[in-house]
């Protein structure tokens, strides 16, 4: 299942990615085509991020994921997806949730590093 949820992740930031260079650039601001730019890089390196820990489950199976998982992915949606509704034109008052989704990612790396340096004992 995380290696789906990684490739479907891996797919939308293409789709998103290209909708906001070829579809969004002729209607955007600057800033509108800054945010769209953010969210896309982020939504990249924390799907390759998932398909890493995707990978790591199968290899590592007693390294306990789940958590870091749903952390990073609850953190793109709300990061990623905050920036591109902000893109799209509507409310900016939306861009008060981009921190908690940043926030979330965070956290759930650091519990992969706490997970990992439990597991390396």
């Amino acid at each position: 299942m995380w290696l789906a949820i990684s490739a479907l992740n891996l797919a939308f930031a293409v789709i998103l990615g290209a909708f906001g260079a070829h579809g969004l650039k002729a209607h955007a601001t600057e800033a509108q085509l800054s945010w769209w730019q953010t969210a896309t890089d982020y939504f990249f390196y924390h799907a390759l991020g998932l398909l890493a820990l995707a990978i790591i489950a199968k290899v590592v199976p007693n390294l306990p994921i789940k958590t870091s998982f749903l952390l990073i992915q609850i953190g793109i949606f709300f990061f990623c997806g905050s920036l591109y509704i902000m893109a799209l034109g509507l409310p900016r008052g939306l861009g008060a949730i981009t921190p908690i989704g940043g926030a979330l990612m965070i956290a759930g790396w650091l519990i992969l590093a706490w997970n990992a340096f439990k597991y390396a004992k």
